[in-house]
């Protein structure tokens, strides 16, 4: 529990006030006395390889030249003209531009932005994971140039723990013809002998979209700091019908019953994703399989396909190419059209070389996702060490892209999730933050069995609410689950339900993140359920950034998504704040929802925690345990670090 001790209700406030309309409703309170807190961190990037180890060829030495510090300028209140870039240069530009107009967000607020624990560029822009030799690796698209897609080279960081991080030098940059727009997207396969081999796209100097070859200049160096470029690059190129601009994101490969490694690529055939299909023997010469791997209609490019088995009787994780029964496969695919990853349980029928979804209603590109708010670009590798898999996940900002330049820097990495298949439903996956991110609670405050009434919103006594963990369960009042309600034939989206201020007899009713006190801003992370006319109770699970922040210039969505709960079971969440970042994970992590958050007045000091129940009809009971986070160590690297 720590310290303090824990708190009862007779120990908590009793002003009981309604959850208001949003920040423009009437009688909003002044901006309170902030107390300013200097959070000096330095963290990076997001990219999530999968390495692999190969025979040393003699090759181009890939350059890692490091770039200059920049300097955060003044805020100031001015049009901003960005740069449309768009789909073609590897990346959708902002929707949120705002007509132009820019909120005058002054430096107190935009450094307060900056995470504490989450992995994130020193500065500028940024968007694969692999364990070698004792350091878990990080490999990041990243713009050392600017806080905006352009200049993608690789970016390094290597860690002990997946929370500290230290910086390498930059792993790749664009300096050959076939990477010469950009160096993309890729994954690391490690060898049965422990070698690493790298596969990436490259936009060529016709932004020609090719795969190509590289590896470790010193396989017998465990930080990876040099790499080579196989003189023969590229290795792959766009097949005949496949557009040259839809050929990219290579995975990590596995090995198929004839010895031989095989591949998976994403591409589209007009609005249809596809993954394309390769094998190999020494990645280097591809066969190109008949057919393809897997298809759906309407959901256009398909980009960072992943594909890894999981077990459906034991919770470790699973090698890439391991093989055997009491296994399913999951396919996940980014969709450019959507920006959201999506994904499917099935099985894989390897002599056919097919993937075949256990449902297609729930295909994918049109059924579960990994995450129902800020999340793509992800990826997944095995780790040995643990044997655990480990998903990452890229957050951009849903802030301007003027902001972004006045800070500095966009986009973070979330807070890596080990992933296992649902034992109890068998239809979807599990993900919850990795084990090592409780290293970093410090003191904790715990709150049993508080009653929240209808129409009510609680305050939490706690230090400080910017960096926390939290763990909270609720359950409805049995009386009010048994009476008719008018609800039973409704249907509830969290995106087009009204958010957090739209009332039913049963919610919503969960925790306002990131308040101020007098609740002109908050993120409401919550529950809303509903009872059908047979009795049965469908919950949705969501977090409404419509009211996050007095600023006009960002992006203010209602996420989230229905989360299975089963019989006996409590409503759970856990919820990490780090600053603009909210990680939410439901049910144990049956669904999760990130979003990005920019409050001007609950920041530093100011910032609050509350409980809330806008439910008409539920009393709801609820027991919640705070710990305060620490910031994690994210430094650049010194070489006597390298035997600790």
């Amino acid at each position: 529990m720590g310290s303090p001790s824990s708190s009862g209700p007779a120990d908590l406030p009793c002003s009981y006030i309604p959850v208001p309309d949003g920040p423009e409703s009437a009688g909003a309170p002044a901006e309170p006395r902030r107390q300013l807190k200097e959070v000096v961190v330095i963290l990076c990037g997001l990219l999530t390889l999968a390495l692999v180890s190969m025979v040393a060829f003699n090759g181009y030495r890939a350059s890692n030249e490091l770039h200059g510090e920049v300097s955060l300028p003044t805020s100031k209140t001015v049009p901003w003209q960005a740069v449309s870039r768009g789909v073609s240069a590897g990346v959708s530009e902002k929707s949120n531009s705002n007509n132009g107009e820019s909120y005058p967000w002054n430096n107190s607020m935009l450094s307060w932005q900056r995470t504490a624990f989450h992995f994130q560029p020193d500065k500028n822009w940024m968007n694969g994971p692999l364990y070698y030799k004792g350091w878990y690796h990080f490999f990041y698209q990243y713009n050392p140039k600017g806080a905006v897609w352009g200049d993608i080279v690789w970016g390094h960081a290597v860690s002990r723990d997946l929370i500290h991080w230290l910086h390498l030098p930059v792993a790749m940059v664009g300096d050959e013809w076939y990477d010469k727009n950009g160096v993309w997207t890729g994954s690391a396969t490690i060898l049965p002998n422990g070698e690493v081999i790298m596969l990436y796209t490259g936009s060529t100097n016709e932004s020609v979209q090719v795969q190509n070859l590289a590896y470790p200049a010193d396989p017998s160096d465990p930080l990876l700091v040099d790499w080579i470029k196989y003189p023969g690059n590229p290795v792959l190129f766009p097949p005949p019908g496949i557009g040259a601009k839809d050929f990219r994101d290579p995975t990590t490969a596995w090995l198929t019953s004839e010895g031989k490694w095989r591949i998976t690529i994403g591409s589209k055939l007009n609005k249809t994703g596809i993954a394309l299909v390769y094998d190999t023997e020494d990645f280097k010469t591809y066969e190109r399989v008949e057919g393809i791997l897997h298809a759906v209609a309407g959901t256009g490019m398909w980009e960072c396909v992943d594909f890894f088995p999981v077990s459906t009787k034991v919770e470790n994780g699973l090698d890439t190419s391991f093989k055997g029964a009491d296994v399913q496969h999951v396919m996940k695919v980014s969709l450019d059209d959507d920006r959201h990853d999506y994904y499917s349980l099935g099985t894989y029928d390897e002599n056919n070389v097919k993937f075949i979804p256990d449902d297609f209603n729930n295909d994918v590109g049109i059924g579960l996702r990994y995450d129902y708010g800020i999340f793509y670009a992800s990826k997944t590798f095995y780790d040995q060490s643990k044997g655990r898999r480990v998903l990452w996940g890229w957050i951009g900002e849903s802030d301007s892209e003027y902001a972004d330049v006045a800070k500095g820097w966009a986009s973070v990495q979330g807070i890596p999730r080990t992933v296992m298949l649902d034992k109890k439903t068998g239809s979807n996956l599990l993900q919850w933050p990795v084990a090592e991110v409780e290293s970093l609670r410090l003191r904790s405050d715990e709150f049993d069995n508080l009653k929240v009434e209808p129409g009510s919103v609680v305050p939490l006594d706690i230090v400080t609410a910017t960096q926390l963990d939290i763990v909270a369960e609720f359950e409805i009042n049995k009386e009010a689950l048994e009476k008719k309600t008018t609800e039973s034939n409704v249907e509830y989206k969290c995106g087009s339900s009204g958010g957090a201020a739209e009332r039913g007899a049963f919610g919503p009713f969960g925790l306002l993140v990131l308040a101020d006190d007098g609740l002109s801003e908050y993120t409401p992370v919550y529950f809303y359920v509903l009872k059908g006319s047979d009795g049965h109770l469908k919950t949705s699970f969501c977090s409404d950034q419509s009211r996050s922040s007095l600023a006009t210039d960002v992006d203010k969505k209602i996420f989230g998504s229905f989360v299975p709960v089963l019989k006996g079971e409590k409503l759970s969440v856990r919820i990490l704040v780090d600053h603009s970042i909210v990680e939410s994970f439901a049910q144990g992590g049956r669904t999760c929802v990130t979003s990005r958050v920019y409050p001007t007045r609950a920041i530093y000091g100011a910032a609050r925690l509350f409980l809330f129940n806008n439910a008409t009809e539920a009393t709801v009971t609820a027991s919640v345990k705070v710990w305060q986070m620490n910031s994690a160590f994210i430094r650049p690297f010194h070489p006597d670090q390298k035997q600790r």
